[in-house]
């Protein structure tokens, strides 16, 4: 828990709801079957969307984390955001090969891991602590 504050089951509900909504709205794009061919354009879209779909998802896990474990443990908060997002991203591609006209690549994973990283380096940057801007001073 979050220094001394006592975990209630609706602060629960609400740090876990979100990253379990959006992972739900990932299954259900992640679902339907593709038998398109996709232009380039809509391709790099789509690109785009699963990059901002995974940061979503590594935000919303990182408020959850940063929740649930002690101020203290920032670096860990922000891997335990990492991990949990990454491993959707990986089980996400698996389940597309079992989806009609889609496949999962290890390509996606890497795309899906761009927003993830980019949420995780602004996370430990907004969590630094007071007067530390990574500088030494003479």
């Amino acid at each position: 828990m979050r220094d001394s504050s006592p975990t209630t089951a609706f602060r629960l509900v609400t740090l876990l709801l979100p990253p379990l909504a959006v992972m739900a709205v990932i299954f259900y794009f992640s679902s339907q079957p593709s038998t398109a061919h996709y232009p380039d354009w809509e391709v790099l879209l789509r690109k785009l969307g699963h990059a901002s779909g995974y940061a979503l998802l590594a935000f919303t896990w990182w408020r959850a984390f940063r929740g649930l474990l002690p101020s203290s443990h920032r670096f860990v908060v922000v891997l335990a955001a990492v991990a949990a997002s990454l491993a959707y991203a990986v089980t996400d591609e698996l389940h597309q090969t079992l989806v009609t006209g889609r496949h999962g690549t290890p390509i996606d994973v890497l795309v899906d891991s761009l927003g993830i990283t980019a949420v995780a380096v602004l996370a430990l940057r907004r969590s630094r602590p007071p007067g530390d801007v990574g500088t030494a001073q003479p």
